[in-house]
């Protein structure tokens, strides 16, 4: 227990010590510390489990400070509570090689859950953490051995609640009732703007009642006890929770709270003692932590000590009782490590002229590889049919069947992408989401952010190109490999076939330290000889050399059969043609310079690129590009590979003028 009087200091000291962050860097947002330091105080210090010593924890809480642009208010709780966070680097605020960045950001700073900054992500983010708790709790947990069992925390601001992909994950868990988020909404009702009066004015209570959530209101949000209580109800009940607490954006500013001015913007030196004056703080020295409040804060290190001390030997007691269940959870939840022989599992496919679409081969893939990894979940925005994703044999993730691994995102692509980030980095699964490529457009801010923060999660985007056909220029996408090519981190993969498919599901499953993406075609492709595939590992290979090499043919997905195609009709003709498989430019740029060489040689210029999407980039690697620079058309694929220049004799022509 605490005094009031100690309880007032320790909050007034997150509020002066982000304050003074922001004045320090002269750049930032003290106006959500300020206002939102009580609701951070109760879940900190009533309410969250967590081990400051040991960050990654699996049996700890998580926090999600979704307004990351209120990040000095996360920074001074992670230091004042022990984190490898030293007050340096809150002085260090916002500079060049801190590690504490304008917005937080996963993995580079200690505690930092998930990188939040883009509103709505964190938001959705703690739907995919709470997806994947629910999942583990119902795969691992007994009755009385329960070690997977996290409520998920997030201050959550008004402009979390207008982005539409937070609207899109609040439908989806109140459908799934998500029990064990804990959401506090920073009631404020000020944006950069002004007044929300402009145009946020919904009852927003009703509308997340709407959606299945428990609703609860706290008119004052400096009132620690009724936060807490409101926290107490909130893991009583079954459904995940809002709070709404109504808070005054920069509190204790005299001339600026209550107003935008105190939103993103440091007070100003005058402004800021004058705060510290109103609310009875010291002016000096800046960064001032007194020693019954450190001494305070700092009783979350022997806490968490504790927790996780008590939950190892629990975990203990489980792999004791259930020896199968618990090599499984060490293997899945604590050391993230594949099962040795997974890769056996992958299928290969018999050359085929006619073959099959890449989307088909991908479910293949999903199905022989599934039982082996049972770790791989995931499913489509309502497109499961068309994206090959379910799991055949297996029930859909559903509040009634929280074991289940098929997903069912609806019509959420924005969610979706965010929703996979938070499994991924809450670990134990391995999540898949899918739709059609040229909605990855919905999907950018939560690809980005993955990437970003090296989230593992695996995108996957079917009807790849116009090959796509009648569904017209709305639905085939042409500038969209390249804009996900142009994401730093992020893995691109275009397979040729279905045994380059089995190969990219390799790629995407063994990699660790990022997202990658998965682009599949609708239409059916030749099948190659399998002996060709493990190329696509080293992202570009040598498909087959048509005589001594004077021309080098390189393409992508479907493409690739075309190239071959037109290397023979070359090579009938007494051309020397080599045909390169392209299907990731990320892979190859990871290639030792010999390999690339081996594959590009410099002395070979006469160079010809063909996919069926912009050609910018290609020039990096080609003299010429067989591309599309417009959108597509309705009509049937064939056609418009015709009309688009996708041909053998196009393809030999444009060799041959080389």
């Amino acid at each position: 227990m605490t005094t009031p009087e100690l309880q007032n200091k320790a909050i007034n000291t997150l509020r002066f010590l982000s304050a003074d962050a922001v004045q320090k860097a002269n750049s930032g947002h003290p106006g959500l510390p300020m206002g939102a330091a009580a609701m951070a105080f109760t879940i900190w210090t009533r309410h969250l489990r967590h081990s400051p010593r040991n960050p990654k924890w699996m049996g700890r809480d998580r926090f999600i400070l979704s307004g990351g642009h209120g990040s000095a208010l996360l920074y001074s709780l992670l230091h004042l509570s022990g984190y490898d966070l030293s007050l340096e680097q809150l002085q260090n605020f916002r500079q060049w090689g801190s590690l504490t960045p304008g917005h937080p950001e996963y993995g580079l700073t200690p505690g930092v859950e998930v990188t939040t900054g883009p509103l709505g992500q964190g938001f959705a983010n703690g739907v995919g953490m709470a997806i994947a708790a629910a999942h583990l709790a119902a795969v691992f947990n007994k009755p009385g051995h329960e070690l997977i069992d996290p409520f998920i925390y997030a201050i959550v601001t008004d402009g979390d609640l207008m982005e539409g992909g937070a609207a899109e994950a609040a439908s989806l868990a109140g459908h799934l009732s998500l029990g064990k988020l804990i959401y506090l909404y920073d009631d404020n009702n000020i944006s950069i703007d002004g007044s929300t009066d402009l145009a946020f004015t919904e009852d927003r209570a009703k509308r997340f009642e709407a959606y299945g959530w428990h609703i609860q209101r706290v008119d004052d949000g400096n009132d620690v006890d009724a936060i807490d209580s409101a926290i107490k109800a909130a893991k009583a009940d079954p459904r995940p929770s809002l709070i709404l607490c109504k808070t005054v954006i920069g509190f204790g500013s005299p001339n600026r709270q209550g107003t935008q001015k105190a939103h993103g913007e440091p007070l100003g030196d005058d402004e800021l003692n004058a705060a510290k004056e109103n609310l009875g703080w010291e002016k000096e020295p800046r960064f001032l932590i007194p020693e019954d409040v450190l001494a305070f804060y700092r009783q979350a290190v022997d806490r968490g000590r504790e927790l996780e001390a008590d939950w190892k030997m629990r975990r203990e007691a489980y792999s004791r009782l259930f020896p199968d269940l618990g090599a499984e959870f060490n293997r899945r939840v604590l050391m993230n490590k594949l099962p040795a022989d997974w890769e056996a599992s992958l299928p290969t496919f018999p050359a085929d002229a006619k073959g099959m679409a890449t989307r088909a081969a991908s479910g293949k893939v999903i199905n022989a590889i599934a039982a082996k990894l049972p770790e791989l979940i995931g499913g489509s925005a309502d497109l499961a049919p068309s994206n090959n994703t379910k799991i055949e044999g297996v029930p859909a993730f559903q509040k009634e069947s929280p074991a289940g691994r098929n997903f069912h995102f609806g019509v959420r692509e924005h969610a979706m992408g965010s929703i996979l980030n938070g499994m991924a980095v809450f670990g134990g699964v391995i999540p898949y989401g899918a739709t059609f490529l040229v909605f990855a457009d919905y999907m950018r801010a939560a690809i980005r952010l993955a990437a970003l923060s090296h989230y593992p999660a695996i995108f996957i985007f079917t009807h790849d190109s116009v090959g796509l056909g009648e569904d017209g220029p709305t639905h085939q996408p042409v500038e969209h490999l390249t804009s996900l090519r142009l994401i730093p981190n992020l893995v691109v993969i275009r397979p040729a076939d279905a045994n380059e498919t089995a190969q990219a599901w390799k790629v995407a499953i063994s990699r660790r330290d990022g997202p990658t993406a998965l682009a599949f075609t609708r239409q059916n492709v030749p099948t190659l000889d399998v002996g060709h595939a493990s190329g696509l590992s080293r992202g570009a290979y040598v498909l087959k050399d048509f005589g001594d090499p004077e021309i080098i043919l390189m393409a992508s997905g479907s493409e690739v059969s075309l190239a071959l195609e037109a290397a023979q009709k070359l090579a009938e003709e007494g051309k020397g043609v080599r045909v390169v498989s392209f299907p990731s430019w990320e892979l190859f740029e990871k290639q030792d310079e010999a390999y690339r060489e081996s594959v590009l040689p410099k002395n070979i210029q006469k160079r010809l690129a063909v996919e069926a999407g912009s050609s910018l980039g290609w020039e990096r690697y080609a003299s010429s590009v067989i591309g599309i620079e417009r959108f597509g058309a309705s009509a049937p694929a064939k056609v418009i590979f015709e009309k688009l220049g996708f041909t053998v004799e196009n393809v030999v022509a444009k060799a041959k003028a080389l």
